[in-house]
């Protein structure tokens, strides 16, 4: 529908950023660099001073449908917290996790349009800025992976499913599958948690403080991003984390996955999943224990 009225479609567009328990579109939620997309996700009993889960739909994907695919919404009506879907619409619906300015603080990257809709949800609805999540599949993993590594002040734990470690793309000429240096999703970059550790601080230098709990998901039998990319994503986050391997758990969180225990089990887990190809599917319900909501 077209409104020829300015005011009017600006009234409609202040009144989608209130509407609770739908999916609305929030067109100005502050500096947006590269012309994102941001929906949210209010629950009619909204907890107070709430949660925030920001939700990352894979390649070729989009907020409306990663939305219908997941429960999280369903799920944030019954705990309270928010939802923040976003959308990119450039590089085949892939998020730059690629460019120097995505693996920067502050760089003018898709990164930081995403960090800003935190923020504004942030303000808008008190959100607790200490209970602030990140959650993606493929390409939204890869950007859970850059969002965490980049803006550590401003998450508190994220987890993600079949992806690469933050910056494993770090100078290909895109991110999606036909714009991208393959090397990475193949599985041939291969760091130890020393060298990963460099290259994340170099992102934000200035950042002295710890880094957030992750957990990470891989199917054993994906041969899209391939899965020796599970054990350079723990690397990475073992290094950032300061823990080592400890232990692993058969068939948890469900028979065929095992769950890959760095220290004591609560800054880094895995999950390995035998027989499952790209992508391992959404638990939510695990990931709002991993979250503590």
């Amino acid at each position: 529908m077209y409104f020829s009225t300015p005011s009017i479609a600006a009234t409609l567009a202040a009144l989608s950023a209130t509407v609770n328990g739908a999916l609305v579109r929030v067109n100005d939620f502050g500096s947006n660099p590269t012309n994102l997309q941001m929906n949210i996700w209010v629950p009619s009993k909204l907890a107070e001073n709430p949660a925030i889960i920001l939700v990352l739909h894979p390649c070729g994907g989009s907020a409306e449908s990663y939305a219908q695919m997941t429960k999280y919404n369903s799920l944030a009506d019954q705990k309270g917290f928010i939802n923040i879907f976003a959308s990119t619409k450039k590089d085949n619906n892939c998020w730059d996790v690629a460019s120097a300015k995505a693996l920067k603080h502050d760089g003018g990257g898709d990164n930081q349009g995403l960090v800003n809709m935190i923020k504004y949800t942030i303000d808008k609805y008190k959100a607790d800025p200490k209970k602030v999540f990140a959650t993606g599949s493929s390409s939204g993993c890869m950007m859970t992976n850059v969002l965490l590594a980049t803006y550590p002040d401003i998450f508190a734990a994220g987890s993600r499913y079949s992806g690469v470690a933050a910056g494993c793309l770090a100078g290909s000429p895109g991110a999606s599958p036909q714009t991208a240096d393959p090397t990475c999703a193949n599985g041939k970059v291969n760091k130890t948690p020393e060298q990963w550790v460099v290259q994340v601080k170099a992102m934000y230098p200035e950042w002295t403080g710890t880094y957030p709990r992750m957990a990470t998901w891989h199917g054993e039998a994906d041969n899209f991003v391939n899965y020796p990319n599970l054990a350079e994503q723990l690397k990475e986050w073992s290094g950032l984390l300061g823990v080592t391997f400890s232990k692993n758990v058969t068939n948890t969180p469900q028979s065929g996955y095992t769950q890959i225990v760095y220290g004591d089990g609560t800054k880094l887990v895995g999950y390995s999943a035998k027989g499952v190809g790209h992508t391992v599917p959404a638990h939510e319900a695990d990931d709002l224990k991993w979250f503590g909501l």
